[in-house]
C-alpha cells in the first residue's frame, strides 16, 4: 500500500487552567454527567496546574516515531497529530492534511485495546473528520490493536522489573486498566471472535507481561471509574484492592498500568497520587511501573505497524486473539464489535 502520511490520533488534554472545563465538556458531551462530577474531575487537573501531560507526551512520541521512520528508510513520511477532545482537533488536522495533498494516510490511535472508547470511538472520530473536510479528505486507514505485540509486552515487562527492583523485598504484582461499564465490556467483542472483549484483552496483556517477567501469579484490577453508582462497572477498583491485599498480609505492591500507553493524568492522579497515598496509609511498600510510551521500543512498534501496510510485513503477535481494530475511513472492524453501551432506563 502506498501512503502519504501517518496520523497519530489521541484523546487530548488541557494545556492550561482555562482549558480544563471546556475540555471536560467535550469529553462528556451527551453522556448526562452532572456538573458536580465535572467539578470534581476539574480539581484533579487543577492540582497539576490545569495541564495534562498527554499532549506533551504525544509530541515526544511523534519525535521518536520520526526517528524510527528515518532508521527504517521512511524519513520522508510526514507525521501529523490530532485529538478527539482538545486541540489539535482531528477535524483541523485532517483539513491540514488535505490542503497538503495527502490522499491516503495511516492512523495510529494511542490505545492498544478494543472497546468502544478505546477503539470504535476512534473510528467515529475518523469518519467525523472526513465528513467535516468533505470530498478532499484523504483515505484514512486505522492501524490494528497492539496489546499483544512483542515490543509492547517487552517494554511493559522491563518497566515491571525496574519497579520490582526498587522495593526492598518481594511484592505483589497488580495490573491496572481504565474501568468501563460492564455492559460496554459485554459489547466490546462479538461472540464469533471468542469473546475478544476489552477485559479479556487486558487480562491477556497482563498474563503476557507477567510471564515475561517470570512472576507466576498476579492480579488485574481497574481504575478511573467515572459513571453513576447505579451502573455496574468492572471491579475491583485499585484502592479497594489495596485494602484487600493489606488484609491478606501483603506488605509490598508493584502496580503496572498495562491499560495505558503514557503517564497522562489518570495515571499520575489515580495511581501516583490516590493509590500511592492509600498504600502509605496502610504501611504498604508501593512502586508504580512506567508506561511504555517513552520506551524506544514503543516507537519502533508503531513503525512496524506502519510497515505491515507499506511493506507487507507479517504481523507479530504473542496471543491467539484475533487481530482486530484495523479499519478504513471510520468503518467498524466487524459487525457488532465495540458497540457503545446501552444506557439503562431508570425507573
Amino acid at each position: 500500500m502506498t501512503v502519504d502520511a501517518l496520523l497519530l490520533l489521541s484523546f487530548g488534554g488541557p494545556e492550561g487552567p482555562q482549558d480544563v472545563r471546556p475540555f471536560l465538556e467535550n469529553v462528556t458531551r451527551g453522556r448526562g454527567v452532572p456538573p458536580q462530577r465535572l467539578d470534581e474531575v476539574a480539581e484533579h487537573y487543577l492540582h497539576f496546574g490545569g495541564v495534562s501531560p498527554i499532549n506533551r507526551l504525544n509530541r515526544d512520541l511523534i519525535a521518536a516515531i520520526r526517528r524510527e521512520l528515518g532508521a527504517a528508510g521512511m524519513a520522508d513520511l510526514p507525521v501529523y497529530f490530532g485529538n478527539r477532545n482538545w486541540h489539535p482537533m482531528i477535524e483541523d488536522t485532517v483539513g491540514e492534511m488535505a490542503e497538503a495533498g495527502v490522499r491516503r494516510a495511516l492512523v495510529f490511535p494511542t490505545s492498544a485495546y478494543g472497546g468502544y472508547s478505546a477503539c470504535r470511538q476512534y473510528d467515529e472520530d475518523i469518519a467525523r473528520a472526513r465528513t467535516a473536510v468533505g470530498e478532499t479528505a484523504p483515505e484514512l486507514v486505522k492501524l490494528r490493536q497492539f496489546f499483544d505485540h512483542p515490543l509492547f509486552v517487552e517494554a511493559n515487562a522491563d518497566a515491571v522489573r525496574t519497579a520490582l527492583a526498587g522495593l526492598d523485598g518481594p511484592a505483589r504484582l497488580v495490573f491496572t486498566a481504565h474501568s468501563v461499564p460492564v455492559s460496554a465490556d459485554n459489547a466490546s467483542g462479538p461472540p464469533e471472535e471468542g469473546g475478544n472483549r476489552y477485559s479479556r484483552q487486558i487480562a491477556e496483556a497482563a498474563r503476557l507481561v507477567a510471564e515475561a517477567v517470570g512472576v507466576p501469579d498476579h492480579d488485574v484490577v481497574w481504575q478511573s471509574r467515572s459513571g453513576p453508582p447505579h451502573i455496574p462497572w468492572l471491579e475491583p477498583d485499585i484502592v479497594d484492592h489495596l485494602d484487600a491485599l493489606h488484609a491478606a498480609g501483603v506488605s509490598r505492591v508493584v502496580v503496572s498500568p498495562v491499560g495505558f500507553v503514557s503517564d497522562h493524568l489518570e495515571v499520575v492522579w489515580d495511581l501516583d497520587t490516590e493509590a500511592r497515598e492509600h498504600a502509605e496509609k496502610l504501611g504498604m511498600g508501593f512502586a508504580r511501573a512506567a508506561t511504555p510510551g517513552p520506551d524506544p521500543r514503543f516507537a519502533r512498534m508503531v513503525v512496524e505497524l506502519v510497515r505491515e501496510h507499506v511493506d507487507g510485513l507479517a504481523p507479530r503477535k504473542l496471543s491467539e486473539f484475533p487481530a482486530a481494530g484495523c479499519t478504513a475511513n471510520g468503518e467498524p472492524c466487524a459487525p457488532g464489535c465495540c458497540e457503545p453501551a446501552r444506557r439503562p432506563v431508570r425507573p
